[in-house]
């Protein structure tokens, strides 16, 4: 009879785990609706300069080439800051985790000289931009897939003062 609750017991735990693990579900991201070729498109990571300017421009896989969004974001930070002549700001560049140290820092550099160079071309004076590299030692997102490499390679503006 002892026997016979046990196994009964048993069964009844066994049974509920089941019924339990069926039900857990897994939260999955379509990086699809995020990635665009491998630039980085979606707005969970971004933050606002000032109201409705965003903060950062996001570039592919080794390049510093400015893509068509973000010569957009950049082009509203410029007016932004034309509206706004007491403001400095510093452009700090970044990669993902993979590459050198030395690499990423030189592709850091070059991303943030790229919005820099763009400001400029809109009527921002150099004298109002400093650019830093943090090269893949900030990252936005720690983790190591696809999705989180196009976060992490950007540019962000920061206002200085």
């Amino acid at each position: 009879m002892n026997l016979s609750k046990i196994l009964k017991n048993t069964f009844l735990v066994l049974l509920l785990s089941i019924v339990v693990s069926a039900c857990a579900t897994k939260k999955t991201v379509n990086i699809d609706s995020q990635i665009q070729g491998d630039v980085y498109t979606g707005t969970d990571t971004v933050e606002y300069l000032a109201k409705g300017v965003p903060d950062r421009v996001f570039f592919a896989t080794n390049e510093s080439i400015l893509t068509t969004m973000s010569r957009d974001t950049l082009r509203k930070q410029a007016a932004w800051l034309r509206e706004n002549p007491s403001v400095n700001v510093v452009l700090e560049g970044h990669a993902d985790e993979r590459g050198t140290r030395e690499y990423n820092l030189a592709l850091g550099e070059r991303r943030a000289n790229a919005a820099k160079d763009y400001l400029m071309t809109y009527g921002v004076s150099a004298d109002r931009i400093s650019v830093i590299s943090y090269g893949k030692e900030r990252p936005v997102d720690s983790g190591s897939n696809p999705l989180s490499w196009s976060k992490n390679r950007r540019s962000v503006t920061v206002k200085a003062n």
